[in-house]
């Protein structure tokens, strides 16, 4: 059974994943009671996999590399995450 703080963590992903569309990527819910959401840019293949944990002030979502956004700011977040995911922004990944 899930707990309160899988259900928070899972409402905070999904609204993210809401989101991916408009900035040109593509995004699945994975992991079932552990959620993480799986992102990649459909361009470049490039993909990373985004947690939602609790911070000092509210959520904050973690990506590699290095990444992170917050919960509080979707559409920030979101472009954040493309700009990760765009071959022009990152090399060597």
């Amino acid at each position: 059974m899930a707990s309160t703080y899988t259900g928070e963590r899972r409402t905070h992903l999904e609204a993210l994943a809401e989101l991916l569309p408009d900035h040109g990527l593509v995004g699945r819910m994975v992991g079932g009671d552990d959620p993480v959401l799986w992102a990649w840019h459909p361009r470049t293949g490039r993909q990373t996999i985004i947690f939602a944990t609790p911070a000092y002030r509210g959520w904050m979502f973690l990506w590699s590399p290095g990444g992170q956004g917050s919960a509080a700011d979707l559409a920030q977040t979101a472009r954040s995450l493309k700009e990760t995911l765009s071959a022009e922004n990152v090399s060597g990944v």
